[in-house]
């Protein structure tokens, strides 16, 4: 798409100006000082998110009220986004972004300061045609932007998505009834699911955050069918109160959302994690799995042979777990587990560990630059990418915000559709920890 960057930067001048020459001069000359050139941009200059961002903060900065639409895309896909605070306001903004779309499917992600079944309904109300199903958040993603407080919505046609059946898994804490959803898909597609080709069809997957009950059903999904889900836990902006996942106008806790799709073009996964190897091996001696807790690595307490692997006094532990989690080694790469906090002697961790499971100590690389590297790496691979959902853990936006790179991590999806939020886990196979799980579409 091309000419939104101009039309915002005539909106600057027209708007502080106000038909006065004389100050539309000076404004240009303030909007060059602040690194936008008028004279650079035509109705023909395509629409940069990164571009488009800096300048909406500069007419914010200027006290100048755009009249902008938000929506990044084509008419076979387009990423929202609103920062409207109130559901109705937010709904209505995103429903004219997407309003040049005829939706076979939207996927949402809302910040929890929405309440999620007024969002949930609202959502449906809009769309009544579409498949909709979506999550709370621990802050979101939009083409070139990292935003907390938000909702962000992606539409995409039939020329995308064939064809998609969403079904909600309730009760998963307990012990998930997820056979019925399972059924459910095999009568949609008229196939069994272990007959369905994984190179045809792909899941995306939303967990209740705070259900600790993600492996299981990972693992009962893995069982039933070579298709590859790939999602992310919902959050709550780290409150740690409530998560919602959210399908069919309606918000739910203790449940889970699957999404099996047929996508009409090319399609492929990215997973990247930011970590290397240290070489350092533990092996989990003494475990409860119910809880993620390791009593004890290679024979010794947990607390004593981490810190002896990341040569580290114990009473700093905690500090370190950021950057050196433990990664479950399969084909040459980590699924990560993250240490959550130090129990006594033990660590409970953000993901499940097994009694004998053999880990690496893992230290952390740069995010932003291997994030990069495996997006270019993947359209280099599959072609123009035309959408990318982004399921990104929160530990990968904290350390974000602390290295001040959020604006760097958000430009890497300037130039394709892209939604995504900050998630309390990820699903790629399994259940991991600060990693990034990415379905791209091209």
């Amino acid at each position: 798409m091309a000419g939104k960057i101009k039309d915002l930067i005539d909106q600057i001048i027209a708007k502080r100006s106000n038909g006065n020459a004389a100050i539309a001069r000076i404004t240009k000359t303030k909007l060059v000082l602040k690194g936008i050139n008028p004279d650079s941009y035509t109705k023909d200059s395509v629409d940069d998110q990164e571009i488009i961002a800096g300048i909406v903060q500069i007419a914010a900065e200027l006290g100048v009220t755009l009249h902008k639409n938000l929506a990044f895309g084509t008419k076979d896909v387009v990423a929202a986004y609103s920062l409207q605070k109130e559901v109705t306001a937010a709904v209505s903004e995103i429903s004219g972004q997407l309003m040049d779309v005829q939706p076979k499917m939207i996927i949402y992600f809302a910040s929890s300061l929405y309440q999620p079944q007024a969002m949930a309904a609202a959502m449906q109300a809009a769309f009544p045609e579409a498949a909709i199903f979506g999550c709370t958040t621990a802050g979101e993603i939009v083409s070139g932007r990292m935003l907390d407080g938000s909702v962000v919505a992606m539409a995409f046609s039939s020329a995308i998505i064939e064809d998609v059946v969403v079904e909600t898994v309730p009760n998963i804490k307990a012990s998930s009834d997820s056979a019925l959803v399972f059924s459910s898909f095999e009568s949609y597609y008229q196939a069994p699911l272990q007959e369905l080709d994984p190179e045809k069809h792909v899941g995306i997957v939303l967990f209740d955050g705070l259900s600790m009950a993600e492996e299981r059903l990972m693992e009962k999904i893995g069982d039933c069918t070579n298709i590859t889900f790939i999602g992310g836990s919902a959050g709550d902006d780290l409150k740690f109160a409530a998560t919602y996942v959210c399908a069919n106008g309606k918000a739910y806790t203790d449940a889970a959302v699957l999404a099996l799709i047929k996508p009409a073009c090319r399609f492929d996964i990215i997973k990247t994690q930011s970590f290397r190897s240290m070489g350092i091996k533990l092996t989990a001696t003494k475990v409860d799995e119910a809880s993620r807790t390791v009593f004890e690595f290679n024979g010794k307490s947990a607390v004593v042979a981490y810190a002896e692997a990341i040569g580290q006094s114990i009473g700093a532990l905690s500090e370190y777990f950021i950057n050196h989690p433990l990664g479950l080694m399969a084909g040459g790469e980590p699924f990560v587990r993250s240490p959550q906090r130090i129990k006594d002697d033990s660590i409970v961790f953000y993901c499940n560990m097994r009694e004998g499971m053999e880990l690496e100590v893992l230290e952390a690389t740069q995010i932003v630059e291997e994030t990069r590297r495996v997006v270019e790496n993947k359209e280099a691979e599959i072609g123009s990418l035309r959408a990318l959902i982004n399921f990104n853990c929160i530990l990968r936006t904290i350390q974000l915000k602390s290295q001040g790179m959020t604006a760097a991590y958000g430009s890497t999806f300037a130039k394709v559709p892209t939604i995504g939020f900050s998630t309390y886990g990820e699903a790629y196979i399994g259940h991991v920890n600060q990693t990034a799980t990415i379905l791209v579409f091209a």
